[in-house]
């Protein structure tokens, strides 16, 4: 006899879904906006806290962390405990992050604030999808997948929005306080209207694996950001960062492996489908994040916007975004087909990429505008979808493990990617500079470089425009390096295997008695 727990198949009705949705859409979408709202105050916030570039980069980088490393730790827990009660405490995590970062003095206190939010994101992320996969069979997923991500399309771009406007209206602070009314209603709705069985099993938690994946993800990042600044790429502390991120993946494998209940469990993780969702996962979260923080900055610092203007600009993003979510969405459940849609939007996101790589400080608007909105449907296309086909592969009973692994490296392929284009941008930005100042016979002064201070109040001319010039003509080419990266995406999604998406939240019967005999054999 299987001492499987025992998981009754939902049956909810659309009227009972959306209410619940509502009330996780309405969680997800100010922790989504907590990691974007952000952009197009940074110039102001940085300015105003007397921080540099590198520091720039870190205040999105550090909640895009949190966020990745926690993402595994809470999908698992929510196949473990009451997933009701895991997005609640997550919630309030993130509510304590955003009411501290509002009140921060400096760099450093608010670096702190931006990880506690990170960690309640990380938490709101995981959890919304693995409640999802619980109440709602693939088949019907697509639609609904297709609300969530399009709500997080929208969060993700429309963030830089809402910080425009709230910069120049009530201030900086409330790009982070404006998140607490909100987030206290969704939590109301969930509390309210949020009711699942939960699947009682023994309880073992990876807590090796979860120090361990926190060293593997955090020290490259550390490395990314300081190389080349602080000490030199190829040096002894080069080694230090290195060689314990390398030893942390060896030692993850043997872990992984070994335990019972392991964060990232080796039999999701070696499907070949997951395997190639991955990889496509980490090429979308580097133009998923990187493409909202640097064009917000671009548009403020390149070309002298304000912070709302800059947020009105990311506009075509938006609706870019949104098309490609709720029409791929909607195709999807009418017709059980996904691989052609995600095929066509990867080839929508590597031409936007691409296309926006000559930008410089002399492009006029209305191109960026269309390129974004071709970034956009590629991005909405991906983004959800991804995971859907994972969770097709897997039972309920490791929805939040499979939902999680994507979720995860696609976070991470966004931490990476904005901390390796930051460094990309202030390397360039720099050489800019300092030819800009060399051709006008002026001195270079040590923090007339992509580090020095972003104040740009207090630049008197020239040096105002040759630095507008310098970020002007460097973005462009960190777009190329994202549109390179996302052909990776192109081929792990052409390689996957065509699979129908069922029509029961769990597999088969046939296929669960199979998946038993290879166990047991």
């Amino acid at each position: 006899m299987s001492n499987q727990p025992v998981y009754d198949e939902p049956n909810l009705s659309q009227k009972e879904i959306m209410e619940v949705l509502a009330g996780l859409l309405s969680m997800l979408f100010v922790a989504m906006v907590s990691s974007t709202i952000v952009s197009t105050a940074l110039p102001t916030i940085i300015g105003d806290l007397h921080g540099n570039q590198t520091q720039y980069t870190w205040v999105v980088t550090i909640t895009l962390l949190m966020m990745t490393v926690s993402s595994p730790i809470w999908s698992k827990l929510s196949d473990l405990f009451d997933k009701k009660l895991l997005v609640q405490i997550s919630g309030v995590i993130f509510l304590l992050g955003s009411l501290a970062a509002g009140f921060a003095d400096n760099v450093p206190q608010l670096l702190c604030a931006r990880g506690l939010q990170g960690l309640g994101v990380g938490g709101l992320m995981a959890l919304a999808q693995s409640i999802l996969g619980s109440i709602i069979p693939p088949r019907e997923r697509g639609r609904y997948s297709g609300y969530m991500a399009a709500t997080m399309a929208v969060a993700t771009v429309s963030g830089p929005l809402l910080g425009g406007l709230l910069v120049d209206t009530l201030g900086w602070r409330w790009c982070f306080w404006a998140a607490v009314p909100i987030s206290l209603v969704g939590l109301g709705m969930l509390q309210k209207f949020l009711h699942l069985d939960t699947v009682r099993r023994d309880v073992h938690i990876d807590w090796w694996g979860a120090g361990l994946i926190a060293v593997a993800a955090s020290l490259p990042l550390v490395w990314v950001s300081f190389a080349g600044k602080n000490f030199d790429w190829a040096s002894r502390e080069t080694g230090y960062l290195l060689v314990p991120a390398v030893l942390a993946v060896i030692a993850l494998v043997f872990v992984e492996r070994s335990h019972p209940e392991p964060l990232i469990p080796p039999k999701i993780l070696l499907e070949k489908t997951t395997m190639l969702a991955i990889v496509a996962s980490i090429a979308v979260g580097i133009a998923q994040f990187g493409t909202s923080v640097f064009l917000s900055q671009f548009f403020q610092v390149a070309q002298g916007f304000t912070p709302t203007e800059a947020g009105l600009l990311m506009l075509p993003l938006i609706l870019g975004s949104m098309v490609g979510a709720t029409v791929s969405g909607q195709l999807i459940t009418r017709t059980g087909i996904w691989k052609p849609y995600m095929l066509a939007g990867t080839v929508i996101l590597i031409a936007g990429l691409m296309l926006m790589g000559p930008t410089d400080h002399t492009t006029p608007v209305w191109h960026l505008s269309a390129y974004m909105i071709l970034m956009g449907v590629g991005q909405g296309t991906l983004m959800q979808n991804l995971v859907l086909v994972v969770q097709n592969t897997v039972d309920v009973r490791d929805i939040g493990a499979a939902s999680g692994v994507v979720s995860f490296f696609r976070s991470l392929g966004g931490t990476v990617g904005i901390a390796v284009l930051g460094a990309i941008l202030t390397n360039r930005v720099g050489d800019h500079i300092a030819s800009g100042l060399q051709a006008k016979g002026l001195p270079v002064p040590d923090d007339a470089t992509g580090g020095g201070n972003l104040d740009l109040d207090k630049v008197p001319e020239p040096f105002l425009t040759i630095i507008r010039h310098a970020y002007g003509d460097s973005t462009g080419y960190i777009f190329v390096v994202a549109g390179v990266i996302a052909v990776i995406t192109l081929v792990a999604v052409w390689m996957m295997p065509v699979t129908e998406l069922r029509t029961t939240v769990r597999k088969e019967e046939k296929e669960d008695a199979l998946g038993l005999e290879q166990a047991i054999d």
